[in-house]
């Protein structure tokens, strides 16, 4: 029941409107579907995701050519192979049939690392089915991780969409809410949405209707310049929400979207078109701003504070704030065991990894780069992309991982809440054999 009899791509739609790939593989077990997401703000060391570039198809983002290779390519080999040999079927993609490298490992870029990741995430699926495992139990064997106790995640809301994930003047990317006092992961799902509802309100309030529309990940998106302003808002919701007791901030800052790499410098005003420019900030002090925030405010995860090459900038930063405030490399990173082994040099760049599986390209990679961290001691948040699919493998991966830690959006659009969902499920199925991350979400304890 293990051999692969079938496998089809196709592509569909994400929730931004734009193709994605979605692979179908079967065994005689049954068929195991797999979609594979995609980002807007990208680092530039990310595997690559393959487009067709055709400008008289979907604005040339069409990803026909991704579906080409898996039916043309990648299923005649893998015809027959066991769905239990998931690192050495990986291995075969992105080296035997791929073969491309740089400077960072296998880059994926012949069939393209959508086309790659959606059959790694279906025959992780068709493995878990042919032993008669749940999919987070098959990540927990594949990770070594044991497969009687599980940890349940502690949800980061993005309740306040900025960046380049909406069209308003804010230019950090992401204001999350993180449940850490709550006793149960459907209590944090209650506390989020509830905070959620408040916030609604609270905007609607300061500025208006039309500043309740949501961004790519559902959250928030009223038109604010400053990022402290976003930061009191927040905080009045969460007061008026009486939850105040139980929920800690994070943020994902996004700092290559804003870094001048002319002038080596940092522009907060770089939405805005009568202030671009004119108040660039050094490394250092975008530091002792950032820092300002973790004395002003509840602040417990930082990401991305700086640019994907500011090496020199994570590390002091990390060693000045890492007890207090956990710092996570993302585009630093890109869940690239390589670009870890680097971070780890002379001293932490960060200590928690922003763990997106469609980054690196497969799912034994990125099992690798989240046993990296965990071995160093760092928190790894498992995350979703802005553009999304209503797959849900991502909650059972961080369960699977016991990551402590996942990021799929607002308590908002369906393809954000099914994860969500999916881990209320899976806490209700494990009952005492699970315990919920809380205040030790960068470092789970069962």
């Amino acid at each position: 029941m293990a051999f692969i009899r079938t496998l089809k791509a196709r592509e569909i739609l994400d929730s931004r409107g734009n193709p994605t790939i979605e692979v179908d593989l079967a065994t005689d077990k049954g068929l195991f579907r797999a979609a594979v997401p995609s980002g807007a703000s990208t680092g530039v060391y990310e595997a690559l995701e393959l487009r067709d570039k055709d400008p008289n198809r979907y604005l040339g983002k069409g990803v026909l050519t991704a579906v080409k290779n898996v039916n043309e390519m990648i299923a005649p080999k893998l015809f027959g192979k066991s769905v239990l040999e998931q690192a050495e079927l990986d291995k075969m993609m992105y080296e035997e049939l791929d073969g491309s490298q740089n400077e960072w490992g296998w880059s994926k870029s012949k069939l393209g690392a959508n086309a790659i990741l959606a059959v790694s995430m279906a025959i992780c699926r068709a493995a878990a089915a042919c032993k008669n495992q749940t999919l987070y139990q098959r990540v927990a064997e594949l990770s070594g991780k044991p497969t009687d106790k599980f940890v349940l995640p502690v949800p980061a809301f993005n309740v306040i969409n900025g960046g380049s994930h909406a069209g308003n003047g804010l230019p950090v990317q992401e204001f999350m809410i993180l449940p850490v006092g709550a006793s149960s992961f459907r209590e944090a799902i209650q506390i989020g949405a509830e905070v959620y509802h408040h916030l609604k309100k609270v905007i609607q309030e300061k500025y208006g209707q039309d500043a309740t529309n949501v961004g790519d990940e559902g959250g928030f998106a009223p038109n604010v310049l400053e990022s402290d302003e976003a930061l009191q808002v927040l905080m009045t919701a969460i007061e008026k929400s009486g939850h105040a007791a139980k929920v800690k901030l994070g943020t994902d800052v996004a700092a290559s979207e804003f870094y001048d790499a002319k002038e080596k410098k940092y522009d907060l005003y770089w939405k805005d078109k009568d202030k671009k420019g004119q108040k660039l900030m050094s490394t250092a002090e975008l530091a002792e701003y950032f820092k300002g925030w973790t004395e002003k405010y509840p602040m417990v995860s930082i990401e991305d504070p700086f640019d994907q090459d500011d090496w020199d900038g994570y590390k002091p930063f990390t060693a000045a704030i890492g007890d207090k405030v956990q710092v996570v490399g993302d585009d630093l990173l890109v869940t690239n065991p390589k670009r870890i082994g680097k971070a780890v040099e002379d001293g932490d760049a960060c200590n928690a990894l922003l763990l997106k599986v469609n980054q690196i390209g497969s799912i034994s990679e990125a099992i690798e780069a989240c046993k990296l961290c965990q071995d160093r001691g760092w928190g790894v948040m498992v995350s979703h992309r802005s553009g999304e699919t209503e797959d849900v493998f991502i909650a059972d991966l961080s369960v699977g991982l016991r990551s402590g830690q996942i990021k799929t959006g607002a308590p908002c659009r369906s393809e954000r809440t099914a994860k969500l969902n999916q881990l209320m499920r899976i806490e209700e199925e494990l009952g005492d054999r699970a315990v919920y991350a809380g205040l030790n979400f960068r470092k789970p304890v069962v």
